[in-house]
């Protein structure tokens, strides 16, 4: 068996198969040089050498990057909810917007680029810092994504952490996939949404909330 072959194999049924783990994966201690190799060998494939000057350190840049951009792999995004602050009792619509993210389409590893904007409606006066939000949509998108997927986890991992009464959360994003292979369409814009909670089931208070989102 080769190496590919066998370090897919090593994956658990329950990360290859299902919904994805909101939680953290355990980085490989390995995975830094097994990357590099893997770059080294996509290099060769295309004909190039990838031990000419231009190229000697790119295998091991590259490495680098691919943990760095994908570190939310590696980290439970809903941890940055835990800070919360509750003296206040404040009880009405929170509403960050125009969270900028960088995220990596899992189906071609290319660029996902675009904003979120996160509303909820807190129950029993808990709030979370601001900053927190931005890092929630931050950790998910550093991972091999689908757009619909963070839409939902980002809902998600709010509703385990603040358990607020309702959740909005609309992400619209450019997608390299789309603009430099394929049907090569630079600027179009996909947008998801979802909805927890009242603002789920209430349709003019859902409508009301997006308003502000758009405003």
């Amino acid at each position: 068996m080769s190496n590919l072959n066998a370090a897919t194999a090593s994956i658990p049924v329950a990360q290859a198969e299902g919904p994805r783990p909101l939680g953290a994966l355990k980085r490989p201690v390995d995975a830094e040089d097994r990357i590099a190799a893997a770059v080294r060998e996509i290099l060769t494939a295309l004909g190039e050498n990838p031990e000419r000057e231009g190229l000697r350190d790119t295998p091991d840049r590259v490495a680098r990057m691919y943990l760095e951009v994908l570190g939310g792999l590696h980290q439970d995004p809903r941890d940055h909810l835990k800070t919360q602050f509750s003296a206040d009792h404040h009880h009405g619509a929170v509403i960050v917007k125009d969270i900028l993210f960088h995220s990596m389409c899992e189906h071609h590893l290319l660029p996902v680029h675009g904003r979120a904007h996160v509303a909820y409606l807190p129950a029993g006066g808990r709030l979370t810092g601001l900053s927190k939000i931005a890092r929630l949509v931050e950790g998910f998108a550093r991972r091999p994504q689908l757009q619909e997927r963070l839409t939902d986890q980002i809902a998600q991992g709010m509703e385990d952490i603040l358990a607020p009464e309702a959740i909005l959360v609309v992400v619209e994003g450019e997608h390299m996939c789309m603009s430099m292979r394929g049907v090569r369409s630079p600027g179009s814009t996909t947008v998801t949404t979802v909805a927890r909670g009242i603002w789920a089931s209430n349709s003019a208070a859902r409508m009301e909330i997006m308003a502000l989102l758009k405003g």
